[in-house]
């Protein structure tokens, strides 16, 4: 038997089957939510590398643009040569970004390792300094004092009862090192495959996204085709200006932590200028995750530098939020505040880490998306598409209005125009004449 796909049953039943599956899919999934969840994760691990290649491409296709047009004027004079400029680019952005990694490795690594076992070895120094910076406070405020004395029994069963409760975890602590070592083993093989990668990446970028494109043509109608692209045109706009703009202010940040800090003479300047600049990739709480283990090292070696040390960093967040974010970065997320901490704490609650720093510019673009489509609904029904046209009027101007209605009628009732006569002067009028006549 022949099918016509033109008929319209046909069309109906092939849609029903459709939504039958996805909805039989989408209801095993929800019934076996953790089998899922380790099938993602493994996809992902086995993925791992493709994704780094997809990352470092995706940063540094910026910069290989640049160069492919420096090489093009340099060595297209005569006839143009494409595709060596293309790999002439691709090789410079790959050095560039290789130079850049092994100078932070070689410099930020080295000390990081020196402060993080000064610290080990000054551990008792830092703990009688702390000991000393307590009995100061205690001296100079007896109302403190004689409150952790009422509270000292309490306070030491639960110390006792936290470290026989820590004891018999210490092997479970030892195996998770372990298993935290080899993943990060395994991390740094997916990330050199994943260098790997992403010089395939950029050398046939035009390629990979013309398969793409027309995978989309041929599976979907040409309109939906047409608005997936747009759409990811979009989220392509807002990812790559807020990425690269956001790793070039956090850059910023953590240079001048660091030069703030050297000429207050700090301790652990380079340690904690990385710290605070690395979590500045995080919008909004960048600078507060960053604050809280910084100023808890500085309380262990000098507690004294604790409190200049946060009004550093209050300074340095309201100059990122005021000039330097707003000079780089624009308003390229459309967002206000509002939801800018709205999409952090949902990103960060599926994501982790990672998912507060994407999740901006992907709620950026699903508002963007969300409000032409609220835009266009109502353009459907004849209403406006203003926001502010929405909004409640006040209760306070509400009354104005209607005690000034109510003034302007009274003055219309109680003191006519004098060329018009009133309504009821001509009543009364006709009435004395009608009165006279009967008479």
């Amino acid at each position: 038997m022949k099918v016509k796909w033109n008929s319209k049953y046909t069309t109906v039943s092939v849609y029903a089957l459709i939504t039958f599956t996805l909805g039989l899919i989408i209801y095993r999934l929800m019934n076996n939510l953790s089998g899922a969840n380790s099938v993602l994760k493994n996809v992902v691990k086995v993925l791992s590398p493709m994704i780094w290649g997809v990352c470092i491409a995706y940063v540094l296709t910026p910069v290989m643009l640049s160069l492919e047009k420096i090489s093009s004027k340099l060595t297209g004079k005569k006839k143009p040569h494409p595709k060596l400029d293309r790999v002439i680019a691709t090789i410079l952005s790959m050095l560039f970004f290789i130079v850049i990694i092994a100078g932070l490795f070689a410099i930020i690594i080295p000390n990081v390792i020196d402060s993080i076992m000064g610290i080990f070895n000054n551990f008792g120094t830092y703990m009688t300094n702390l000991e000393n910076w307590v009995d100061k406070l205690l001296n100079n405020y007896p109302e403190i004092s004689n409150i952790l004395n009422s509270k000292f029994e309490e306070i030491t069963r639960t110390l006792e009862t936290y470290v026989n409760n820590l004891i018999p975890k210490l092997g479970d602590l030892v195996v998770k090192v372990k298993d935290g070592a080899l993943s990060f083993v395994g991390a740094i093989k997916d990330f050199l495959i994943g260098v790997i990668a992403a010089v395939y990446f950029l050398l046939d970028k035009e390629h990979f996204q013309a398969q793409l494109k027309k995978i989309i043509k041929a599976l979907f109608p040409e309109r939906f085709a047409a608005e997936f692209l747009r759409i990811c045109t979009k989220a392509n706009a807002s990812f790559s200006g807020f990425i690269s703009g956001k790793l070039a202010d956090s850059l910023i940040i953590g240079i001048l932590c660091f030069i703030c800090m050297s000429i207050m003479q700090f301790d652990y300047v380079l340690l904690i200028s990385v710290i605070v600049g690395a979590t500045n990739i995080i919008p909004f709480f960048g600078p507060f995750f960053g604050a809280i283990p910084s100023a808890l090292l500085l309380l262990l070696s000098s507690p004294n530098q604790v409190l200049p040390f946060i009004l550093l960093i209050v300074v340095l967040q309201q100059l990122d939020g005021n000039v330097i974010g707003p000079k780089i970065l624009g308003n390229s997320t459309g967002l206000s505040a509002f939801w800018v901490m709205f999409a952090i704490i949902v990103g960060g609650g599926l994501f982790g880490f990672p998912g507060m720093v994407i999740g901006v510019p992907i709620f950026a673009v699903i508002y963007s998306i969300t409000d032409e489509f609220i835009d266009f609904m109502l353009k459907r029904k004849g209403l406006s598409e203003l926001t502010s046209d929405y909004a409640p009027v006040p209760a306070i101007h509400d009354e104005k209005k209607s005690a000034d209605r109510n003034r302007k009628k009274s003055f219309r009732l109680w003191k006519p125009n004098k060329d018009t006569p009133d309504d009821n002067t001509e009543n009364t009028v006709n009435n004395e004449e009608n009165d006279a006549g009967e008479e």
